[in-house]
């Protein structure tokens, strides 16, 4: 047995996509962030019945509900750091059954299922797979047994996590594999770059750094 856990922010201008926001304006970096959730789904959508939203805050499940509709089942996430949110998902997937865990967010909207399943075969193998990011982070995490402490004390949004977390993996005695390299959609320039690969992005007007600018995004689709 498996679970996928996504996890996603409410998205409220100013609070999501902080980084692009200051390139591009925090109402148009949410709604990129939005797209970037949708498109997310849409990728995965053959993995549906594996999946669970984890949503941040709590409050905002029905929200995120309505927004994407209810053929995904959904779960508010719990504690005070990303850590200890992350940490406390997959424990309760470990506690349900689950004997294969993986991790991701929305930043990194280019990930299809053929990855996903990438991951979770990498697990028949090895305790921990890591999706390295270019900027020192990474887009993906997967445990085929729980290992909490892993997620403790990390500084998170800097470039040390992927290294500090190969270190902890080293003291707990885990098994590794690495996915290929990949890159979370943060500024300007990795945008333009998932904009150039993906011809279903659904930005339909072209981003500058003109501050306040936001991008039209098509509808998701529930069919």
């Amino acid at each position: 047995m498996r679970r996928l856990l996504i996890f996603i922010k409410e998205p409220i201008p100013g609070q999501v996509k902080t980084r692009l926001a200051a390139e591009i304006g925090a109402s148009a970096a949410c709604h990129v962030y939005r797209r970037c959730v949708e498109r997310t789904l849409e990728r995965l959508a053959v993995l549906r019945d594996d999946v669970t939203l984890c949503v941040d805050p709590a409050e905002a499940t029905g929200r995120i509900r309505a927004w994407l509709g209810s053929e995904w089942p959904v779960s508010p996430q719990r504690g005070v750091t990303l850590g200890a949110r992350m940490a406390q998902a997959i424990d309760g997937a470990f506690a349900e059954g689950m004997r294969r865990v993986v991790v991701i967010g929305t930043d990194s909207p280019w990930i299809d299922h053929p990855l996903i399943e990438e991951a979770f075969a990498a697990m028949e193998h090895v305790d921990l797979v890591i999706g390295p990011a270019r900027d020192g982070g990474y887009y993906l995490v997967g445990l085929a047994r729980p290992a909490p402490g892993l997620f403790r004390d990390m500084p998170w949004s800097t470039n040390q996590v992927l290294d500090q977390t190969l270190g902890k993996a080293r003291a707990f005695g885990l098994s590794v594999s690495l996915l290929p390299q990949g890159y979370d959609v943060d500024r300007l320039t990795d945008l333009q770059q998932w904009m150039q690969q993906d011809p279903h992005h659904g930005l339909t007007v072209p981003l500058s750094t003109r501050r306040g600018t936001a991008p039209r995004h098509r509808r998701m689709s529930h069919a």
